[in-house]
């Protein structure tokens, strides 16, 4: 006899990249966080509930059981909410999406991928550790390159977005949020074909 897995059960992760706290907020490198409360805000219900080192909620996206998580651990650490959350609902790594910023993309572009290296990302570097694979999806946010080279990297990513640049990531988090529905709906090759731009 078999038995459908537990309806409370997830057949997704939705992992959405950011560093806890007040003065990170709205900052280039919680950009996944800012995905995480447009998807939230879509579903009408908050992403607060602790568990897995991560303010999480599950939600019925494209008619998929997706557990969002916004790790609370610090970015460089965000393995350690990933890991046990793939292992409790059983969730293979084609099954973990990740959400982050990326300092290689022009401000408001969207780069979907089904696999690849960290490309120098702290967070996804921890949770190719902790899931011992390279081999998940991930949806990159542009916000663009730092101004000059000697500009240091962590003042630029932990910088606030302004004037054109606050405009244009507004509108990336809302195409972000239909990038999520599209792949969970249609798979990762749709989603690339249509918002890799």
């Amino acid at each position: 006899m078999f038995f459908k897995r537990d309806s409370g059960g997830a057949s997704w992760l939705l992992v959405c990249l950011g560093n806890p706290g007040d003065k990170y907020e709205n900052t280039r490198h919680n950009v996944g966080f800012m995905v995480a409360d447009e998807v939230a805000e879509r579903q009408h219900a908050p992403i607060q509930k602790l568990k897995f080192k991560a303010l999480t909620n599950l939600f019925t996206i494209s008619g998929e059981k997706v557990l969002v998580m916004k790790p609370v651990t610090y970015m460089n650490l965000s393995g350690e909410a990933v890991r046990p959350a793939a292992d409790f609902y059983k969730i293979p790594p084609e099954h973990v999406l990740v959400v982050s910023d990326d300092t290689a993309l022009a401000v408001g572009k969207l780069r979907i991928r089904k696999g690849g290296s960290a490309g120098g990302h702290n967070g996804l570097k921890s949770i190719i550790q902790h899931l011992g694979t390279d081999q998940f999806p991930r949806l990159r946010v542009g916000v663009g390159e730092k101004p000059h080279p000697d500009y240091d990297m962590a003042d630029w990513v932990l910088g606030h977005f302004q004037g054109e640049d606050k405009k244009a990531m507004d509108a990336a988090v809302k195409r972000a949020a239909d990038a999520i529905e599209c792949l969970l709906k249609e798979g990762p090759d749709r989603a690339m074909n249509k918002f890799n731009g």
